[in-house]
């Protein structure tokens, strides 16, 4: 009988946290978990534990610590609190697939402290290689690490290169839903409400990544994230707008060959994917008919009217820590929208102001890309309309 993996889920309270236990618990036969992490969830952390039994929970805000250990105290599940038992959790021995989910820039130290670990990593944060592409892909070749996408996109691609990997490629096209906002008239944007931006036509995602994808971002940090993960330029990157998101990505190769993945928008099966390479496994998710969908369609994103995306070239194209600085302020102006304090299209020019305020350096090692974090949070949240 073959062993089970042993899981690490960072960040098991969010979306994808929690769709990968659903993805644990259909698939008895191949994982169990491990560790299960939160920021500051305590209620639906305490219900995964009972449910799962891992070996160790974290809850990283430190005021909930006393809610979960009392919660969990006739159980064996040993109770940790605070970033720095994030950071040692992740290089525990009995660990074997560190699946991070957490969102945004704190998912970085912890994915770089399972990578030192030698932990297989899959990475379902985009930000970790937004923020530290060369130094995290680096890390990885260095302690032989394997990095898989939990991404949709980022999993079709490498889905595709399977039996490829002697082969240049010539092209990623990256697919993208377009967003609920795709033929909203120009002049109509600037009036877009906090609903509507949280009302994703195809994905079910938390409330940022979803703002993220109305606004394209969601896309450009996509673009930065494939550029690491399989060792291409900025300029064999393009993206396009395919609105029933049943084609999840595209390989062009030298020859004029293009590869598709296809499939049902469900989370679930890149999720498995990662988790169980190189074995697929059998699931009964429900299967894609082409009958379903007569018309796939596919368009231009609309570059000049969610300028999000072109900023996000530009950062890649800058290099640097210019990634680091367009995630940082990203971040803050989601936040700041979601909290109804700037406007939707003012998302975008937040970014850009924090872009041509912050510092830029050239060759960034770890310690000054959080240092340009924090400048760029700085920048974004005390720019003004």
């Amino acid at each position: 009988m073959k062993e089970l993996k042993r899981v690490a889920i960072l960040g098991s309270t969010g979306s994808i946290g929690t769709q990968a236990l659903e993805v644990i618990e259909e698939q008895p036969q191949l994982f169990e978990v491990e560790v299960l992490t939160a920021h500051s969830n305590a209620d639906l952390l305490i219900q995964q534990a009972l449910k799962f039994n891992p070996n160790a929970v974290v809850i990283t805000d430190e005021s909930k610590y006393a809610q979960v250990k009392e919660a969990l105290a006739s159980t064996d599940v040993k109770v940790f609190a605070g970033k720095a038992a994030l950071e040692q959790v992740v290089q525990m021995d009995s660990i074997d697939v560190v699946l991070t989910a957490l969102v945004g820039a704190a998912g970085l130290t912890p994915t770089v402290k399972a990578i030192e670990a030698k932990k297989t990593i899959a990475l379902a944060n985009k930000e970790t290689l937004v923020v530290a592409g060369e130094i995290i892909t680096q890390l990885a070749r260095e302690n032989g690490v394997n990095i898989y996408p939990v991404d949709s996109e980022h999993s079709a691609i490498f889905q595709c290169l399977a039996g490829e990997w002697h082969n240049p490629i010539e092209k990623l096209i990256l697919t993208a839903s377009g967003g609920p906002f795709r033929t909203m008239p120009a002049e109509q944007l600037a009036a877009v409400t906090k609903a509507q931006a949280l009302k994703h036509p195809n994905w079910t995602m938390g409330a940022k990544i979803t703002i993220d994808s109305s606004t394209l971002m969601n896309k450009g940090l996509e673009v930065i994230e494939a550029k690491w993960l399989f060792g291409v330029s900025a300029e064999q990157i393009d993206v396009i707008v395919h609105p029933q998101s049943i084609v999840h990505s595209l390989v062009q190769f030298e020859d004029g060959s293009i590869k598709a993945q296809l499939g049902l928008p469900d989370m679930k099966l890149p999720i498995l994917y990662a988790m169980a390479y190189p074995q697929r496994a059998a699931t009964t998710f429900p299967r894609f008919d082409f009958i379903n969908y007569p018309n796939l369609t596919f368009e231009q994103p609309r570059m000049n009217d969610f300028r999000c995306l072109p900023l996000a070239f530009e950062a890649l194209a800058k290099g640097g820590n210019a990634c680091a600085v367009l995630n940082a302020a990203n971040e803050v102006a989601v936040a700041r929208f979601l909290n109804d304090e700037i406007k939707f299209l003012q998302i975008a020019e937040t970014i850009e102001r924090t872009m041509a305020q912050t510092s830029f350096i050239a060759k960034p090692n770890l310690e000054e890309l959080i240092a340009s974090d924090a400048e760029a949070r700085a920048v974004a949240g005390a720019v003004r309309f």
